[in-house]
């Protein structure tokens, strides 16, 4: 396939770029406006749980969802009770009914339970919307949004309103990263390719992995709804894969023409051996990122789609326009001064010192990991509402004042759909009693029957839905006895449903990970101890990347430089996100470096002269592949959204650590630590890889 790809940018230089071209301005065209088409709400829950029965049961019995999706803050510096405050409310509630999708408009004028819509010091009021079950959040946003906006002294929040201002910030951040990032690439790339034509290649190569990417996800989304969140790991990820598949495959053709070959010979060698690298490089980013597919939540789904389909087109897209660019500009893709000799490198110099006491720096490399990795150990997880918004969004700001001035009124009860016959009410009210006797539950609502077999119960729990005590209400709840079947909702059910499905889940996600990464690098090394060493060092880069969030995001450091506001833990599916992405740029990275070392030793040379020699190859190589995906990945700390922030601070350092510390000082330590071991393996599998196994050939010279 490599082979034909070759001949084909060799013979038909001209069609490739111009078909290029095409399907450029097609994609564009038609992917661009993805964005608004990908979901933005519920994609952190796992739809086969409990608490996802319970607000469908209710929304089906009823009509109506469970809790108000609007809340608006009608400020009354008069008192909640004065004429002037008691018009403004009625004003609000007004508005608020004439919205479409809105069902019920709550005042602190309805009896029971007004007094608890009035904040403690009296100086603002609450006007709540429910809404419809069938009513579209965007529509009854927008609509609430423009008649209340210019209405003075009122703040809309909620978690309708919420979830579009997410969803709309992170279309914003999207673009933000762009701006951030291309003009930052194109100063590293130009530095790093040593020259104008070169730099401008793996630019091409991204652009259009991105916008084939964004039609394909456009044509899943189609078929399987996708969440918008999907799209930053698109761009971040893709961009800098693309750029790193250009750097590996020009590096190559660079060499091959040091070598003596002619243009068309050294298309030939790029392809049969870094091209065969990206091949296995992205097969392998892919098989990472599905990892994420085994768990429920739409986030996770999106994420782990996004990347895998991102992967194997930047690497089709390099594949097949690349060997057409290098036909057309030829020796113009040297740099001034040649190809460096790899003994000769900057590289091979620092691995050539590493070597001189190899037990030392493995043993303080090792320990410095491990104490950086420590506080992973105290992770706390949060989950996704409000309060990942920046305090600018309206949104945030009424989430923090519901907290502060509103402590008689519970907006977030455990809510509790009872599945029983009208003929057992007594039972159903036994059991709502047995519920108001659970710890952390400060009062049980009468059942409320919905329809010929639904009941409704709200179980109200002081705190946040996240906190112990609202945790373990909930797990107290479903352990009630009852004769009838309950599902449990409300926030606090949701996140403990999510954390059960990442739990169930996760065993299967290492294990993809895991075989993926023995056996991609036993392809390239056909050792069976280097996949080994490579795995422990990807927990170990896993390991330091959580500690760094938990150090940074839990206990809130660099709040005002990262411009961000501490939930006091890691938003839970970002860690599976960021073990996905370590994995991948972790073996992504070994199969280059190894495979470079083991062709220097199949070639003769010593175990130190192999490992000098490979690393010195590809040192500027990685490094500089770290710092461009390092860039395209970090601009998602550009991002308003906390999460997304922390998995671009998080894919930085496992990026730059990896590239930096791992194959630069453990890498080389631990290989001549070990010696003649490293290349161990079992008779039966040396005999399989000498026919399935995967290796680069020197370039041969003219």
């Amino acid at each position: 396939m490599l082979n034909a790809l070759a001949e084909r940018g060799i013979r038909r230089p001209r069609r490739i770029l111009i078909t290029a071209l095409v399907a450029f301005v097609v994609a564009a065209v038609l992917g661009g406006p993805v964005a608004g088409q990908l979901d933005s709400a519920n994609g952190f829950e796992d739809p086969g749980s409990s608490s996802v029965a319970a607000r469908q049961a209710i929304q089906q019995a009823s009509g109506l969802d469970p809790s108000p999706g609007v809340i608006a803050v009608v400020d009354t510096p008069q008192g909640a009770g004065s004429p002037q405050a008691r018009e403004r409310i009625a004003q609000v509630a007004r508005i608020a009914e004439d919205a479409p999708g809105v069902a019920i408009v709550r005042t602190p004028a309805d009896r029971p339970g007004g007094r608890a819509l009035v904040a403690a010091d009296g100086k603002s009021a609450l006007v709540t919307a429910t809404l419809e079950a069938s009513a579209d959040e965007g529509d009854v946003v927008a609509a609430a949004t423009d008649r209340l906006e210019h209405v003075p002294g009122v703040t809309l929040g909620g978690p309708a309103v919420a979830g579009e201002q997410i969803g709309d910030q992170v279309n914003s951040d999207l673009g933000r990263a762009e701006m951030f990032a291309f003009p930052l690439l194109a100063l590293l790339a130009f530095v790093f390719f040593r020259g104008g034509r070169a730099a401008a290649l793996p630019l091409m190569v991204g652009l259009l992995a991105i916008v084939c990417s964004f039609l394909i996800i456009r044509l899943i989304n189609g078929v399987y709804g996708l969440s918008v969140y999907s799209l930053n790991v698109i761009f971040g990820l893709g961009l800098g894969l693309a750029i790193d598949y250009a750097l590996f495959l020009v590096s190559r053709f660079r060499e091959e023409l040091q070598a003596g070959r002619d243009v068309h010979g050294a298309v030939r060698g790029a392809m049969s051996t870094a091209g065969r690298t990206v091949v296995f490089s992205s097969l392998t980013v892919a098989a990472a990122m599905l990892s994420l597919v085994v768990f429920p939540q739409q986030f996770l789904k999106s994420i782990g789609i996004g990347g895998a389909v991102v992967a194997l087109v930047a690497a089709s897209v390099a594949l097949l326009i690349l060997p057409a660019l290098f036909t057309r500009m030829g020796t113009r893709l040297m740099p001034r001064g040649g190809v460096v000799n790899s003994a000769e490198t900057r590289w091979a110099r620092i691995t050539a010192t590493v070597l001189k006491r190899p037990g030392a720096i493995a043993a303080v490399t090792a320990v410095a990991m491990i104490l950086v990795a420590l506080p992973t150990l105290r992770a706390q997880w949060t989950g996704v509402d409000a309060g990942v918004l920046p305090t600018s969004h309206s949104a945030r700001v009424v989430d923090d004042r519901l907290a502060a001035d509103y402590p008689q009124l519970s907006s977030d009860p455990v809510v509790i759909a009872v599945h029983a016959p009208a003929s057992e009410r007594a039972a159903v009210e036994r059991y709502a009693e047995r519920v108001g006797r659970v710890d952390g539950v400060r009062s049980v609502s009468a059942p409320q029957r919905l329809d010929g077999s639904t009941w409704r119960i709200d179980a109200i729990v002081p705190g946040s839905p996240l906190g112990d005590q609202a945790q373990g209400a909930v797990k107290a709840i479903r352990e009630v006895p009852r004769s009838f079947t309950v599902d449990v909702g409300g926030n606090a059910a949701v996140f403990a449903d999510g954390h059960a499905a990442i739990a169930a889940g996760l065993p299967i996600a290492l294990a993809i990970l895991v075989v993926t990464t023995l056996v991609l690098l036993w392809l390239m090394t056909g050792s069976a101890v280097l996949p080994v060493k490579a795995l422990l060092m990807s927990f170990l880069t896993l390991g330091v990347t959580t500690g760094m969030l938990v150090l940074i995001f839990q206990d809130g450091r660099f709040e005002s430089l990262l411009g961000y506001t501490s939930q006091g833990g890691i938003e839970e599916a970002d860690f599976l996100v960021l073990a996905a992405i370590a994995f991948a740029i972790s073996t992504d990275y070994g199969v280059f470096v190894l495979g470079r070392i083991k062709e220097a030793h199949d070639r003769g040379l010593s175990q130190r002269a192999a490992i000098t020699t490979g690393i010195g190859a590809t040192g500027r190589l990685v490094s500089a592949a770290a710092v461009l995906l390092a860039v395209a990945m970090g601009a998602f700390a550009t991002s308003q959204i906390i999460f997304l922030k922390e998995i671009g601070v998080g894919a930085v350092v496992a990026v730059l650590v990896d590239a930096f510390v791992v194959r630069a000082l453990l890498v080389p330590s631990l290989m001549v630590l070990l010696g003649s071991a490293n290349w161990w393996s079992p008779r039966v599998l040396r005999r399989l890889h000498a026919r399935v196994g995967l290796s680069e050939a020197a370039p041969a010279a003219a």
